[in-house]
């Protein structure tokens, strides 16, 4: 099941109208959607990949331990996982795609751990495993159920997706959700699926460089662009439809609002274009009570993630009741965190339901 970075809405922008000027880049965009179509069908369905399911973790571990980090290099083929190039513990390559997939691996295993308790994606010690130098100018990277892939990207638009430390946190979360809440990746459910991903990202970057809610800069995917594009990342949780305005990418068309909801069979139903709302919402939440979002916000999104209360196809409002539940258990009904939460899900037009 590949969860990738860059919706597919984009990379067909790009492959419709940057022939003359990205000639490079919109051969890529094509190659790149047509490796990514075959495997949608599990999104659809809402299943875990066949060899998946004999890693779902039964309880959570006393203790954390060690990351254990194996970076593999796909050498530009499409050959999973390729050869190991760098093991935990071994020194840096040299290579800077290896050794920042190695880097951020270290950072979001640290984060989880250390803030959240949860040792590797599964709880239970799983290796982090990623391929880097995946395909011919790749222009996406991925989470498969099983590992982390980057591509390079193609050098006009993309210039690779290992040196933004919040892709790396954001495929890795997509293993998170697939073994705690695992949201069906379709609609509503999908773009949560993606939000919590992003959540995750964002909280990463920010823990790793120590910023505070409102230092952080609440973009995904900052610094995968070209200097030619005229956009700051992928998507931006504080102010959706924001991150980009180029002449060959366009506008940014993310809704920051539940009024603006896009209702699409496109993109597994929007779920990179409608993940804007919650992900608004969450921001929004974490700057109002400023200090560090993984503190207050990062927690309740976990407990939210990691209840057992959500169902597969929740959509919004449920999954906005659930949060609002998990800020009243851990900082009480009147508290400022649970003021916060319910305050920003109003702002974005999203009433939570009553659980």
């Amino acid at each position: 099941m590949r969860h990738a970075i860059v919706p597919p809405y984009l990379l067909a922008r790009i492959a419709a109208v940057a022939d003359e000027r990205y000639p490079i880049a919109a051969d890529a965009a094509r190659r790149s959607l047509v490796r990514d179509a075959p495997v949608r069908e599990w999104r659809l369905r809402g299943e875990l990949p066949p060899f998946a399911h004999d890693r779902l973790p039964s309880v959570l571990p006393d203790a954390p331990s060690s990351p254990d980090r194996r970076i593999s290099d796909a050498q530009g083929s499409e050959t999973l996982p390729g050869r190991l190039v760098r093991r935990e513990g071994q020194p840096a390559t040299g290579d800077d795609a290896v050794d920042e997939a190695y880097d951020g691996l270290g950072d979001t295993h640290r984060m989880f751990d250390r803030v959240f308790g949860r040792d590797s994606i599964d709880g239970t010690g799983m290796p982090l495993e990623a391929t880097v130098h995946y395909g011919d100018r790749y222009d996406n990277a991925f989470w498969d159920g099983e590992r982390m892939v980057f591509g390079d990207g193609d050098g006009e638009i993309f210039s690779g997706f290992t040196n933004s430390i919040s892709v790396i946190g954001h495929e890795l979360a997509h293993g998170v959700t697939e073994r705690t809440a695992n949201l069906r990746y379709q609609g509503q459910s999908g773009a949560l699926n993606e939000h919590v991903s992003d959540v995750f990202g964002a909280l990463v970057e920010q823990y790793t460089l120590g910023q505070d809610a409102g230092a952080a800069t609440w973009l995904i995917g900052e610094g995968i662009f070209t200097d030619a594009v005229e956009g700051r990342a992928l998507r931006s949780m504080l102010e959706p439809g924001t991150a980009y305005d180029d002449d060959v990418l366009g506008r940014d068309p993310q809704p920051a609002h539940y009024d603006d909801y896009i209702q699409t069979r496109e993109d597994n139903g929007g779920v990179h274009l409608n993940s804007g709302i919650p992900n608004r919402a969450f921001a929004l939440a974490a700057t109002a009570l400023g200090g560090f979002a993984w503190e207050h916000m990062g927690r309740i999104w976990y407990a939210t993630l990691t209840s057992g209360r959500l169902a597969v196809d929740t959509g919004f409002h449920r999954f906005a009741g659930e949060t609002v539940r998990a800020a009243s258990e851990r900082f009480g009904a009147d508290s400022r965190e649970t003021r916060a939460v319910r305050e920003a899900w109003a702002a974005v037009g999203v009433a939570p339901e009553e659980v």
